[in-house]
């Protein structure tokens, strides 16, 4: 409890000096008239903030004038085993505001062998921001997804496999985790998905750097040659199945920065990463 009060302290303290503390954030329940599904905790056990996540989306609005009309699904990752709200969610608030950038960030449940979860969540909740659009001020053509570590996978999973309304315009990842082929995935990440033996159809059907079809979403992935928890062919293999595919994807491999950086300020790279993101964003945006 007292780490989820720091973060929020620490989010409102950026979100007033950056000048946007009138905007009162959206929080949104996913699923209010009942779970589509269950991970068998969901329904059992008291929502928390250690593992048994309440599915909700909490949408930031920047300050009219300077929207750009764009808008992103944040989802933060945890190897599916928990949910990095803080470090890979609502700490890229103020930087997404700043550049008039809606963004929403999802907690989502875990799989607990139940890999369809976290996805029929990502979804829903990639419907209900392109359903608000015109409400919360920016276009329903310009909504991305946007995913770290597994929350990476989980983002690409809504690129690869997401129809209609829930699929996404842009995706961005940072160190994802991509494929289930056991010599280079994240084992945790595996097998907290799909189990320690899946069926070859599930393995499959979530090694994304195989999904990957024409006409999908572009891309721009960020990872760290030096990352010692996700290997980088993740990464650089999905980027090469998006140019294979003739999907325009940008790929930046940093010379160090291991796992997790995100938007941190202690990464070597961060003024860099800020400037790509921000000017692919710009360029993106017709």
């Amino acid at each position: 409890m007292r780490k989820v009060f720091f973060s929020f302290l620490l989010l409102f303290t950026a979100l007033m000096t950056a000048g946007y503390a009138q905007q009162s954030p959206i929080k949104i329940d996913l699923w209010p008239d009942g779970l589509p599904n269950t991970n068998g905790h969901d329904l059992t056990q008291p929502y928390d903030m250690k593992g048994n996540y309440k599915p909700q989306l909490t949408v930031y609005l920047p300050d009219k004038a300077k929207a750009t009309g764009q808008a992103i699904l944040c989802i933060p990752g945890g190897g599916y085993s928990g949910v990095c709200y803080d470090t890979e969610g609502y700490n890229w608030v103020p930087y997404f505001l700043d550049h008039g950038i809606a963004v929403g960030v999802l907690i989502y449940r875990l799989p607990y062998g139940h890999s369809d979860v976290p996805g029929s969540d990502a979804m829903e909740a990639m419907r209900i921001m392109r359903h608000n659009a015109a409400k919360w001020g920016y276009s329903p053509d310009k909504l991305g997804v946007m995913g770290h570590s597994a929350g990476g996978h989980l983002a690409a999973t809504v690129a690869t496999h997401a129809t209609g309304d829930a699929r996404p315009n842009f995706q961005i990842l940072l160190y994802p985790v991509i494929t289930m082929d056991k010599s280079y995935t994240h084992m945790g990440t595996h097998d907290n998905l799909i189990g320690t033996d899946p069926a070859p159809d599930i393995a499959t059907y979530y090694s994304l750097e195989s999904q990957v079809r024409p006409g999908q979403s572009p891309a721009i992935i960020f990872i760290a040659d030096d990352d010692k928890i996700v290997p980088t062919p993740n990464g650089v293999n999905y980027y090469l199945a998006l140019n294979r595919a003739h999907v325009p994807a940008s790929l930046h491999i940093w010379p160090s920065g291991d796992h997790g950086f995100s938007c941190h300020k202690t990464f070597k790279w961060h003024d860099e990463e800020m400037q790509e993101l921000f000017s692919w964003l710009k360029s993106i945006n017709k």
